[in-house]
């Protein structure tokens, strides 16, 4: 039913890659990327009234504020994390689940928070249903990461903070890398990589402007409050 969308959608990836690739440093993504994408049925982690525009690329709602990212920086996030089999991630704001769930198709195991109650239990009820059982889903601030689980050989972060949380960075396997778009809300963003190189070295890269709904919750504001204050 949804196969011409499905194809459509991955033309048009492959162009943006194209197009961005003097930023991005990708003329083309990961084959295991793209098969991902094509895997997931998008379609169900939207509204039953947005599925007609489930393929298109561009994000869409999906209630409390929040949107579901165009399948491009969804596919372009996923391929700036170089996932393997083996790899344990960590994804800051699960949203509907349809990040987790490209990103489980590639690794081993991902862990998953999302601040916002209702959404963390919607998405891990339909991640459970649709068969991604290799996720995990907490209800919480991802602000701090999730220590229990840390170090995670990859971190994925899809709402916009003012800045790369230390919790993150600590909870950051060496060698593992952090894809978070950095900036401040309703204002031009950088999609930002930072690679592990030890405890206390990062080498960053800045790749491209986007547009994300902002990192919300008490760490996040507390660091933020507390940066003004030393000013």
């Amino acid at each position: 039913m949804h196969r011409a969308d499905i194809q459509e959608m991955l033309r048009i990836i492959e162009v943006e890659t194209r197009m961005t690739r003097m930023l991005t440093g990708r003329s083309a993504l990961r084959p295991e990327v793209m098969d991902a994408m094509a895997s997931v049925p998008r379609h169900q982690f939207v509204a039953s009234d947005l599925r007609p525009y489930a393929y298109s690329n561009g994000p869409l709602p999906i209630g409390n504020g929040q949107t579901i990212s165009q399948p491009f920086i969804v596919a372009l996030m996923t391929d700036l994390l170089c996932p393997e089999p083996d790899d344990v991630m960590l994804e800051v704001g699960a949203g509907c689940g349809y990040q987790a769930a490209v990103l489980s198709l590639l690794i081993h195991q991902l862990y998953t928070i999302e601040i916002i109650p209702s959404l963390a239990s919607d998405a891990a009820q339909r991640l459970k249903k649709l068969g991604y059982h290799n996720v995990e889903v907490r209800q919480g601030d991802g602000y701090h990461g999730w220590p229990e689980h840390a170090p995670f050989d990859g971190i994925i972060v899809t709402a916009a903070a003012s800045h790369i949380p230390n919790p993150l960075q600590e909870q950051l396997r060496p060698g593992g890398k952090l894809v978070i778009p950095v900036g401040l809300p309703y204002h031009t963003q950088q999609l930002m990589v930072l690679k592990k190189e030890s405890d206390r070295s990062f080498i960053q890269n800045d790749i491209l402007s986007v547009a994300f709904v902002p990192l919300t919750g008490l760490g996040h504001d507390r660091e933020n409050d507390s940066s003004r204050k030393k000013r």
